[in-house]
């Protein structure tokens, strides 16, 4: 016996228009911010043309609904407290679309302590004992480095050689 998939409510209905590219964007944003590039890559896959998708984004730009600087702020303050570093971060903020001069800004003024913040991660997720062993030491080092921290804050952090941290996978 075949069971029928029933449709949402809108979806593909020929007599609903479509919306209109700001519209759209309003409605994402209306969930959480988005950069820019962000907006501009979901409102393109949603079948929207170039030109009323970039006259939408301006013009939620004017209205203040939409903000490079203020997404780029929520999102490192964000993705700080879920304890990714700097690395991450500065690549995370770049493939939105962010000026490097204005991502050396908002690193500065997030005035971070990344050996405390490395520190308190791997508290979280190994607890208060200390690594014994040096593979122990490289494992906990390799943790660090994909979470975004610089070698040199997961050297001081772990007391690991963060160099040869790579050979004992």
């Amino acid at each position: 016996m075949a069971m029928k998939m029933k449709k949402r409510p809108g979806t593909n209905d020929p007599a609903k228009p479509k919306r209109s590219a700001y519209d759209k964007a309003l409605g994402l944003l209306a969930r959480r911010e988005h950069s820019r590039k962000e907006l501009k890559t979901k409102l393109r896959q949603g079948g929207y043309e170039g030109d009323e998708a970039v006259a939408a984004l301006d013009r939620l730009g004017e209205q203040h609904y939409q903000d490079d600087d203020r997404f780029a702020e929520v999102l490192l303050r964000s993705r700080i407290a879920q304890g990714y570093g700097p690395v991450r971060l500065r690549q995370e903020l770049k493939s939105h679309g962010l000026a490097d001069a204005r991502i050396r800004e908002l690193m500065d003024e997030a005035e971070v302590d990344w050996g405390a913040s490395a520190a308190a991660q791997l508290r979280r997720r190994y607890g208060g004992k200390g690594a014994a062993d040096p593979a122990e030491r490289a494992r906990r080092a390799q943790f660090l480095l994909r979470r975004g921290f610089a070698a040199a804050t997961v050297r001081n952090v772990t007391h690991a050689d963060v160099d040869d941290a790579d050979d004992i996978s």
